[in-house]
């Protein structure tokens, strides 16, 4: 099995990949859409990748490669998460002036980074920036990583746990093509599936999206997650992504669809997954 993920060794994402497919060879990849793209082209057998941050939320980019992708969720895992403050030898909490990291551990370290004032610079990836910070040989420059990551790039963990959250988890989806073996780690998820992602659009009249959501409702369906994002390629106009406890491949699930088209203009099931499901236990 050949499984991507977005970023390098040491990498939250990495570590996830492990955890799930711990005898799989892991494909790094720079971005969420070149994992995604990779498996869409038949180059890797799955993807790993980061749906949602307990502290930072959503992670829009894939919930945009879902909307507009063909591959399908099998699994959801949680993955609890320590951020720390890497430096190179001889760097210390008054050395930095600068920390970079990916966008969202950046904000899950808001208040520690305001604290210190340090200037904040986005970068592609956790491990990807303490390589970088290795690289540079800056005892001004630090890089919030996870401690694993200061082992592979011979790093000083100079502060652990520097996350706002002391109960901070990142849920990661394992995505795979709808004709695409999938190994043994996941099938307990999809042989039991309790809830299901959907994304749909809206049709344009009044009161299409409370209609969408009565529907749902009164077929009995509890809806965990709703959160809508700006469709990329049409100036204000939404999809809405949902989570919502059960299967939809039963008779209740397949009248349910039905009726949503009175409503919806597209309705994707992405696929279904259990729940609470986390690595590292």
């Amino acid at each position: 099995m050949r499984i991507a993920y977005s970023g390098i060794e040491g990498s939250f994402a990495a570590m996830a990949v492990g955890g799930i497919f711990p005898s799989a060879e892991k494909v790094s990849c720079r971005t969420f859409k070149e994992a995604y793209d990779s498996v869409a082209k038949a180059l890797a057998d799955a993807a790993v990748l980061p749906i949602e941050n307990s502290y930072a939320g959503e992670v829009g980019q894939v919930s945009d490669l879902m909307f507009s992708g063909p591959l399908e969720v099998i699994g959801v895992y949680e993955l609890s998460i320590s951020q720390c403050l890497l430096g190179v030898s001889g760097s210390s909490i008054e050395s930095i002036k600068t920390v970079i990291s990916h966008p969202q551990a950046l904000e899950q370290c808001g208040e520690f980074i305001a604290h210190h004032g340090y200037e904040s610079i986005p970068y592609e990836n956790t491990a990807r920036a303490a390589k970088e910070v290795a690289d540079r040989s800056d005892i001004t420059v630090g890089a919030i990583a996870s401690s694993e990551t200061a082992k592979l790039y011979g790093l000083e963990l100079i502060e652990h746990d520097i996350n706002e959250s002391s109960r901070n988890v990142t849920r990661f989806a394992v995505f795979r093509r709808r004709d695409g073996a999938v190994q043994e780690e996941v099938m307990a998820a999809r042989q039991e599936p309790k809830n299901t992602i959907m994304i749909f659009t809206i049709r344009d009249f009044a009161g299409a999206l409370a209609r969408a959501i009565s529907i749902i409702g009164k077929h009995n369906y509890n809806m965990r997650v709703i959160r809508s994002r700006p469709v990329k390629d049409v100036n204000w106009q939404y999809y809405f992504y949902t989570e919502i406890e059960g299967v939809l491949d039963s008779e209740e699930g397949w009248r349910m669809l039905e009726q949503l088209k009175t409503a919806c203009e597209k309705i994707k099931v992405i696929g279904t997954y259990k729940p609470d499901e986390r690595i590292g236990k």
